[in-house]
């Protein structure tokens, strides 16, 4: 049944391969997946392990621990990715217009529904269930009685329990009276504060998020900045121009959307930024939870139409405790993959949870398995009509690599880019194979300076479902006297047959630039 559905389900439908055994999984979902590296995933041994599991992207949230940690983190993970031979990119997590409660003795404070708190900005104040002290004067001129806020400690305990919603009662001076609508222990040094559907006149990109970027992420040369609580373009206009500056013009930008701003500004950051974050967990305050499957099936279909990486947040929380997802959050996982996303990010799962290597490898085989009946002839149709007629030259042949890899059955798309934008065009028209990109040095370009932008272009193409990048070259040493075109196919086959992608008799699509053409072929494994 096709007809406007999101899943592709040949009839009849046999429940019985329901409950047969699924097959293993020889190669990695096409869905990518973002891990957060924290205190459960901070060895060598255990990255290393969730790259083997699968595990894409290593996010790195600067919202808590400091520089010198992170770093620590990052050479593990280096290390990790050359054990096992994986390119692995580096987002870096802004912390944005964040309001945070520090509480220095980390003492449980115990609020009580029906109770009263007060917020206000005297960080003299010690914190407790009458008083809680923030970093921010104007909450009292931003907020008015009704007005919901919201007081979580997710990232630092992982749990939703120690959450508090507190409605504003009166303001006064620079004080802000509250209700306490549900009973909770906020215990930990850190609590952050959420003001639904309220601006709050903080910048978007904090001077502390700009020291971390000019200093950590400039040194390492990060390959994606994931910016909190965009709520404009011109968030990211203005985080491209300051990447720019500090010599990091090739960093993406991916906006995050956790806002009811962001959301009202949202097809105007998707054409500003390189890629989204639907952000669900602050969402889910500024939303009623009934609308934000709305929402994410939406902004999902917009960012598939523009062919702009989309990743989806908060998704397994309870195998931050436990072994398994439950039932809700297999089937959440699942229907992000039919809706398009393109992948799913881990936070508190990784970070702080018991089984960081098995929320990866979990949420991996279910995005393999909702893969297996994803509608791709329909989204298909989507984005031709939303290209429309005359097609540009470079949509034209994207899709005519992705159609004919359908029609004789491949097992893979090989693309040479420069950039990685080619193999990016091609994942737009969503193939049900895996794209292999070779990315390639341009002519005349200086080795040792390519060697940076490709390895950024090629570590970036590991957030676009079903892309695989590999580094190509020109160097006859390493070409063994090859034509390119003659090496990168070498390199993409021999890659395909060590992970298990392609058999011998398998079909691939050659898709590659000659001058101011592109080709499309299909060639065959050798037997």
């Amino acid at each position: 049944m096709q007809g406007a559905s999101h899943m592709l389900l040949e009839e009849p439908l046999r429940l019985a391969s329901v409950l047969s055994p699924a097959k293993p999984k020889v190669f990695p979902s096409l869905t990518k997946i973002v891990g957060t590296l924290g205190p459960k995933s901070h060895s060598v041994e255990v990255i290393q392990e969730c790259l083997t599991a699968g595990m894409s992207v290593a996010r790195f949230d600067f919202s808590w621990m400091d520089a010198a940690y992170h770093q620590e983190t990052l050479d593990n993970l280096r290390k990790a990715a050359q054990n096992v031979k994986k390119l692995c990119p580096v987002m870096l997590d802004t912390l944005g217009p964040e309001i945070q409660i520090h509480n220095p003795t980390g003492e449980p404070i115990e609020l009580k529904a029906g109770n009263h708190v007060i917020i206000t900005p005297d960080i003299s104040k010690a914190p407790s269930a009458d008083i809680l002290p923030i970093k921010f004067g104007d909450l009292a001129k931003a907020v008015k009685k009704g007005d919901t806020l919201f007081m979580g400690q997710y990232l630092f305990t992982g749990s939703e329990t120690t959450s508090v919603w507190l409605e504003v009662v009166e303001t006064s001076c620079e004080n802000v009276n509250c209700l306490v609508k549900n009973a909770a222990t906020l215990a930990g040094p850190i609590f952050t504060l959420h003001a639904s559907q309220v601006h709050i006149s903080l910048p978007t990109l904090s001077e502390y998020d700009k020291h971390v970027i000019s200093t950590w992420g400039s040194r390492n040369s990060v390959d994606i900045i994931s910016l909190s609580h965009t709520r404009s373009a011109d968030d990211v206009r203005e985080l491209r121009a300051f990447l720019k500056s500090h010599d990091l013009p090739d960093t993406q930008i991916y906006a995050k959307i956790e806002n009811s701003e962001g959301l009202d500004h949202f097809n105007e950051i998707l054409q500003e930024a390189d890629g989204i974050i639907i952000s669900r967990g602050d969402l889910g305050i500024d939303l009623p939870p009934e609308n934000v499957f709305m929402f994410q099936k939406i902004a999902i279909q917009k960012c598939n139409l523009e062919g702009k990486s989309v990743i989806i947040t908060r998704v397994v929380d309870s195998m931050i405790d436990n072994l398994r997802p439950t039932r809700a959050e297999a089937t959440d996982v699942a229907n992000a993959v039919l809706d398009g996303t393109d992948g799913i990010l881990l936070g508190a799962e990784t970070l702080r949870g018991l089984y960081p290597v098995d929320a990866v490898s979990t949420v991996g085989r279910i995005c393999a398995e909702a893969e297996t009946v994803y509608n791709q002839p329909l989204q298909f149709k989507k984005v031709m009509l939303h290209v429309g007629d005359p097609m540009p030259h470079e949509e034209s042949v994207a899709s005519a690599a992705v159609g004919s890899a359908i029609k004789v059955k491949a097992a893979a798309i090989v693309v040479f880019t420069f950039s990685g934008r080619a193999a990016r065009l091609v994942s737009k028209y969503r193939p049900p194979m895996p794209v292999l990109a070779v990315i390639f040095p341009r002519e005349g370009s200086d080795p040792s300076s390519w060697r940076s932008y490709g390895t950024t272009q090629a570590r970036q193409c590991f957030a676009v479902r079903g892309v695989y990048p590999l580094m190509g070259s020109t160097d006859e040493a390493e070409t063994g006297g090859l034509t390119k075109e003659e090496y990168g196919i070498k390199l993409a086959l021999n890659y395909g047959r060590s992970v298990g992608m392609l058999k011998p008799f398998d079909r691939v699509i050659i898709f590659e630039k000659i001058g101011d053409s592109s080709v499309v072929k299909i060639i065959e494994c050798e037997g």
